[in-house]
């Protein structure tokens, strides 16, 4: 199918009747007759702003006047409008491209720090706008023709190729739905791509989920490249399977697990189904009822062999621990520096799995510098195999249900990749719904930097000026009431501030979880938990209040 990504092309004369206009204005018709569309500004305006459009556009086009660079005051100017702009494209994709349009004399101005990062120079009416308009489109389609990840490739591929649809599922590319009056609804609602993408996975051209081949396999290799990890697979039925998939792959009946008792629901039910021996270690938890972290402690190997001994069962089983799990970042943002516990457990554990549903974006950015599990940047365990369960339908651009296991080797243990795919087909369906598959496959390649890193830099942006806007609305009704954001004392001005302002200090007011080990840890700033007026951190009520199930209703 034909995606929809025009040429911009930057002119402040685009639209004037001089000679520099005419000539733009020739190019655009030039390429819009190749079959191309293009979108004209006028104004760079807000260069962030024009920047952000890289991800709807095919290449830029940007002209520059010479008039600009006779004047060495004017030059200085447009050097360092024109470095900031094609700054602000390299920080989110760098590899769109972008063309400079301009007499020739003008190319000799041009800095090398801004030349190293375009496609090319057009010189202003040295060659036809047809031959022009072509080098461009071909640009162009390079990078189009880059941007879908392997899975997404071949079923967009398969959906354009007009294929019959002779298998399971029933409705056969949509046809079905035509054939009633609601279906005709349904039919329209979704869309014909999304049902003749809807197929089975009989599909040879777009490979097995099943057995991670083909396409599949292709999409989950290069997600682990993406998220640093040694092994990743997709799953479609959500992170609560991604952690079955991971317990019944390690554990059997009587072994002994350590479990973070603020655990999701899908760990205790692995714990049901596996028959094992949950050893409990347990968080705090403040009088707003937000539950904090565990303490440092509670991690040493020495304090774990005592709650085993102290167990009524497990104290006779004389094992290793077969498995730790832990909730890497809770539902309010509390995380764990993944560094030093994987440090200080050493080898008195078999695997680690950190539930990072809320988490996947971890990896894309220096915020989180080893708060995470598995990445280029965070360290490999000495002992444990360790895996990581995201939800990337949560935190990341994944349909719902969309999720992945990632795996880290250990120098000591390696992944049995056959015995990890019995349990993987123990608890997924054998007819996987294409669109979720597709969606992990965009997800992570969305993530790659530098794209990755700045939508994550955007996110936790938006986060701190959510925040900075609270305080400034409390600020301003004084005496009266308002809602508070859950949150350090101290907030930075502008940006993302420091991050040593985000890690939990020892005896701290604002979160209440008494004395902490330094740096171990962090409160991710994006999740941003609103308290209602009448509780206070001491557990007191006020004469009056506002319940959260009020506020919920009202909005």
């Amino acid at each position: 199918m034909k995606f929809r990504f025009p040429v911009v092309i930057i002119d402040e004369d685009f639209r004037s009747e001089n000679v520099s206009g005419s000539g733009v204005r020739a190019l655009a018709e030039a390429i819009e007759l190749e079959g191309m569309e293009t979108l004209g500004i006028t104004s760079f305006g807000d260069t962030a702003m024009i920047a952000q459009q890289q991800n709807r556009a095919s290449c830029f086009i940007l002209s520059i006047d010479d008039d600009e660079f006779s004047d060495e005051d004017l030059k200085e100017e447009a050097i360092a409008k024109l470095r900031m702009f094609v700054g602000e494209i390299r920080r989110r994709n760098e590899d769109i491209p972008i063309f400079l349009y301009g007499e020739t004399r003008t190319s000799r101005h041009i800095p090398n720090d801004v030349l190293k990062e375009l496609h090319g120079f057009i010189h202003m009416f040295e060659d036809t706008p047809e031959f022009v308009a072509r080098h461009i489109i071909r640009e162009a389609k390079v990078y189009l023709d880059s941007l879908a990840p392997p899975f997404f490739r071949a079923l967009t591929g398969y959906a354009a190729d007009g294929s019959y649809s002779w298998h399971c599922p029933g409705h056969s590319g949509g046809v079905a739905f035509l054939k009633s009056p609601v279906g005709q609804m349904f039919h329209q609602f979704f869309g014909e791509n999304m049902l003749r993408a809807d197929v089975c996975n009989a599909v040879d051209e777009l490979g097995q989920l099943l057995d991670h081949t083909g396409a599949v396999a292709a999409s989950e290799q290069n997600a682990a490249r993406i998220f640093g990890a040694d092994h990743l697979f997709f799953v479609t039925n959500g992170t609560s399977t991604s952690n079955k998939i991971v317990w019944h792959a390690n554990v059997a009946d009587n072994d002994i697990v350590v479990v973070d008792r603020n655990c999701h629901k899908s760990v205790l039910h692995a714990i049901i189904m596996t028959g094992a021996v949950p050893v409990f270690l347990m968080p705090r938890r403040n009088h707003y009822g937000i539950i904090g972290p565990i303490p440092k402690s509670e991690f040493l190997p020495e304090t774990i062999a005592a709650k085993i001994a102290a167990h009524p069962i497990a104290k006779g089983l004389g094992t290793k621990p077969q498995m730790l799990t832990l909730t890497q970042s809770t539902y309010d943002g509390i995380l764990y520096n993944v560094d030093t516990i994987k440090e200080i457990l050493g080898t008195s554990i078999e695997n680690l799995l950190f539930d990072e549903a809320w988490l996947p974006h971890a990896t894309f950015h220096e915020f989180y510098k080893g708060m995470h599990a598995i990445g280029r940047d965070t360290r490999r365990s000495e002992g444990p195999m360790v895996y990581a369960c995201q939800s990337t339908h949560k935190l990341l651009a994944g349909l719902s249900q969309a999720s992945q296991i990632l795996v880290q080797e250990s120098p000591t243990r390696h992944l049995d990749r056959d015995r990890f795919n019995e349990a993987y087909l123990m608890h997924v369906s054998t007819s996987p719904q294409y669109s979720i598959i597709a969606s992990c496959d965009v997800a992570a390649a969305m993530m790659e930097p530098p794209g990755g890193t700045s939508l994550v830099e955007e996110s936790i942006v938006e986060a701190m000026d959510f925040r900075r806007a609270m305080r400034k609305v409390d600020e301003e009704f004084g005496d009266s009431w308002w809602f508070k954001v859950w949150g350090p004392e101290k907030l930075a001005e502008e940006g993302v501030g420091d991050r040593e302002d985000w890690m939990l200090g020892a005896g701290e007011r604002w979160h209440e979880f008494g004395n902490h080990a330094p740096g171990f840890n962090l409160f991710d700033p994006i999740k941003a938990t609103v308290i209602t007026p009448g509780l206070d951190l001491d557990g007191a009520f006020a004469d009056w209040d506002i319940p959260a199930a009020i506020v919920t209703k009202y909005l």
